[in-house]
Parts: C-alpha cells; sequence; structure tokens
C-alpha cells in the first residue's frame, strides 16, 4: 500500500509539472503575442499620425530600416504598392491575406503565419487608411515550439529539482499517512488507545468485533472438544470395563445381566450422545436460508410430541399434558419437532415423582407462543444464563443417570435463531421451570 501511495504521488506530481510547463509555455506565447501586435500597431500609428502612408511618404521616410519591420503597402484591390524589404515587382496579389482583407472589412487586422523554412513565425498588422488603401507592418519572430526549446533545459532542471523534492515530500507524507495504520496493525488488541482516522473507526471496530469472535469461536471449540472428549470417555470406560469383566468371565452368572444392562445403557447413551453433537455441528454451519422453511401447524406438532412421550412421562411419574388452540408458523419441520421434543424430555427427566408438564400453543399479540412449564426440581439464577450452553448441567449426578447428553437446550438455542424466534427461561428452584418461545405468526388462530 505504501508503494501504490507513493507512486500515485510522483504520478500527480509528474503530471503536474508536464501540464505546468505547457501552460506557462502557451500563456507566455500568449503574452508575447500580444506584446508584438502591439508593438506593429504602434508603429503603424506613428507611421499614419502625420498624414496617409503612400509611396512618396515611404520613400522620403528616414530609419524605417532600423525599426527591424516590414512595412508594406497595398491597394484596395491587393496590389502591394510598396514593400521595404522586398521588390514589389516579384509579389502576388495580397487580397486573399486575412490581415488585409479583414483591414478592408473592419479598419484593422492582424494574423500570424509560419514559415516552416525559417522556422520563424510572421506577425501582421494591418490598418485602412483614409485613401483606402491597406499599410501592413510586419515582424518576423521565433515560433512557439523555437521558444520551448529555447526553455527546455531550465524546464528540465526545475521539474527535476521538483520531482526530487516531490519524492521525498511523498516519502514523508506516506509515513505520515500510514502510521497510525501501521501503529494499529501491530496494536490490534489496544485499538481504544491507539491513534486512528475518524474515517477507519468503524472499519476498526468491525475488525475488532470480528476479531473477538473469532477468538470467542476458538474458545468455544477447544471447550467443546474437551468437553466431548471427557462425555465421551464416561460411557466408554464403563462398556469397557463391564465387556472386560464378563469377557474373562470375572462376572459371577447372575451379574451378567445387570452388567449387560449397564453396557446397554451407556451405549444408548453415548449414541444420543453422538446423534446430538452431529446435529449441533449440522445446526453450527446451516444458514437460514439454507433451511427448507414452510407453514407449519405448531400446535399439531405440539401435540403430536406430547402423545410421543406419554410412555416416557408415565416411567418418570409425570403427567405430561397439552393446551391451547390453533397456531401457525413459517419453520423446519424437523427442527421444530426437535426442538418440542428436548424441550419435553428436559421438562420430564428433571421433574419430580408426580410432578407435571404442560405444554401451551397459542397467539401473543403478534406472535404464537410456545410454552413448556414443568414443577421439576428448578434452576438456580446463577445457573440460568448457562444452561443452554453445550455440556453445561446444573445437576451432573442427576443428568447421567436420566442419560441426558447437556445438549438438548444448546440444540434448542440453535434452532430458535434459526427461526429468528424470541426465547425466555424463568425458574425457580423448587418450583419448576417455564421455557417460553415467540415465533413469527404464519395465519390467523382459532379458539378449539
Amino acid at each position: 500500500m505504501k508503494k501504490k501511495i507513493r507512486r500515485e504521488f510522483m504520478l500527480v506530481a509528474l503530471l503536474t509539472i508536464v501540464l505546468t510547463a505547457v501552460s506557462m509555455t502557451a500563456v507566455f506565447y500568449e503574452l508575447f503575442k500580444k506584446e508584438v501586435m502591439n508593438e506593429l500597431e504602434s508603429y503603424t500609428r506613428v507611421l499614419g499620425s502625420a498624414t496617409v502612408f503612400d509611396a512618396a511618404a515611404a520613400e522620403s521616410a528616414e530609419g524605417l530600416t532600423d525599426w527591424e519591420v516590414r512595412i508594406s503597402l497595398i491597394a484596395a484591390d491587393g496590389t502591394v504598392l510598396y514593400d521595404n524589404d522586398v521588390d514589389v515587382g516579384g509579389l502576388d496579389n495580397h487580397g486573399d491575406r486575412p490581415e488585409v482583407s479583414e483591414a478592408l472589412e473592419e479598419g484593422s487586422g492582424e494574423s500570424i503565419r509560419r514559415s516552416d523554412t525559417l522556422d520563424s513565425s510572421a506577425f501582421y498588422y494591418a490598418v485602412l487608411q483614409e485613401d483606402g488603401t491597406v499599410l501592413r507592418v510586419a515582424k518576423a519572430s521565433s515560433s512557439i515550439w523555437r521558444i520551448f526549446l529555447s526553455a527546455l533545459p531550465i524546464v528540465v532542471v526545475t521539474a527535476i529539482v521538483i520531482f526530487l523534492l516531490c519524492m521525498l515530500l511523498a516519502a514523508r507524507a506516506t509515513r505520515t499517512l500510514m502510521a497510525p495504520i501501521d501503529s494499529l496493525a501491530e496494536h490490534l488488541d489496544e485499538c481504544n488507545e491507539t491513534p486512528v482516522y475518524e474515517e477507519l473507526v468503524p472499519f476498526v471496530q468491525t475488525i475488532r468485533r470480528q476479531h473477538e469472535d473469532i477468538l470467542k469461536n476458538a474458545r468455544m471449540r477447544q471447550d467443546f472438544t474437551a468437553n466431548v472428549s471427557h462425555e465421551l470417555k464416561t460411557p466408554l470406560t464403563s462398556i469397557s470395563g463391564y465387556a472386560e469383566l464378563i469377557e474373562h468371565q470375572m462376572a459371577a452368572q447372575k451379574d451378567i445381566p445387570r452388567f449387560a444392562g449397564e453396557i446397554h445403557h451407556s451405549a444408548t447413551r453415548l449414541l444420543n450422545m453422538i446423534n446430538d453433537i452431529i446435529r449441533l455441528s449440522e445446526l453450527d454451519v446451516m444458514t437460514p436460508a439454507e433451511a427448507s422453511m414452510e407453514r407449519l401447524p405448531l400446535h399439531q406438532l405440539a401435540q403430536n410430541c406430547v402423545d410421543m412421550l406419554q410412555v416416557s412421562a408415565e416411567k418418570h411419574q409425570v403427567t405430561l399434558s397439552f393446551k391451547g388452540e390453533s397456531a401457525y408458523i413459517h419453520g423446519n419441520k424437523e427442527m421444530v419437532e426437535e426442538l418440542l421434543y428436548n424441550l419435553c424430555d428436559n421438562a420430564i427427566r428433571y421433574n419430580n415423582p408426580n410432578g407435571s408438564v404442560t405444554v401451551t400453543v397459542g397467539a401473543k399479540g403478534e406472535k404464537i407462543l410456545l410454552e413448556v412449564a414443568d414443577t421439576g426440581i428448578g434452576i438456580p439464577k446463577k445457573h440460568q444464563e448457562r444452561v443452554f450452553e453445550r455440556f453445561y448441567r446444573v445437576d451432573k449426578s442427576r443428568s447421567k443417570a436420566t442419560g441426558g447428553t447437556g445438549l438438548g437446550l444448546a440444540i434448542v438455542k440453535h434452532i430458535v435463531a434459526q427461526h429468528s424466534a424470541q426465547l425466555e427461561l424463568q425458574s425457580e428452584p423448587g418450583k419448576g421451570t417455564t421455557i417460553t418461545i415467540l415465533f413469527e405468526n404464519a395465519g390467523k388462530s382459532v379458539i378449539l
């Protein structure tokens, strides 16, 4: 970037020098031309000031050759009557000369003609006299290119000096411009204290947020990997231990069914955990645009989930019920079914004997409400913000005893985010937990 800035500076400087040189030459030439024309006009006035300038006056005038100008007297029909520089006999008709024709029409005229042979320009000024003749005064001078070439050495030397000065200034300006950016690159974590351009503040803030997100995600992945290794190790150790006892005939015949049951329980827990981990990985990389959304009857899906988990609820001595009204949302059917299952399954697992779980669906303002309330053990205030983290358990011993993987609520949180819904948790130890989710309404609700 520094090289590019310096290159742009030098290009601008070089272009400026060239344009300035050309412009100044053109301006100088215009001033020079005006000065010559004024001088010729003065000669003309001097020659015609007393009487009409004619051939006789020209012959008697003294010092005309000292003026270094060419004086011509031209008749109205273009015939050259007098010329102090050449023999008029060899001159052709001058009626078509621009300065002569202009003088005949407007009283005065001027023109400049270039001579390639002499590599010079001739300046002409003509005035119409009272007797109808045209008095013309001319003077040869250097062409604009000759003037430019004569000044070229000075221009080149000046341009080189300016160019070198611009190089130094460009290098200094580049260092000054880039200093805050270089400092920021080296001290990104201290960007609030590092001086930076006002225009770069949003850019810096975005980079810092991304940097923090990357670090956060890296820590989460590291923690997740460590947790996965730990969680997988426990059931695998159990399976390996019981299997080894049976393999080496170290278990009594009566204990084999119990050991096989423990192996089966650990294997089931391991399989559930692997399935949840795979599902979380899928949700991590899935965008809302990739999820196939459709209009879903949330009340019907909730009722189906309640019916499906009745056996599990009875096993845990929990009453599971549904109430609500017809409600439709836009969502992914598989995800919503998974969300309902995880919420209801958690409410059953962490309930008390003879407790209850109530699933409610209905309209709440312009939103659709899904509420899963239980009378279970509840969640202490200090744990409520973390229960949606992966593998976070309030009661680890109970979670493992009930076969929980610690990933159910993490999956719920991902699914809620995929549907741009709102999630709220209310809980009190010993009284139960209520999880509320608000979806966008996809149709009018009708009371059942």
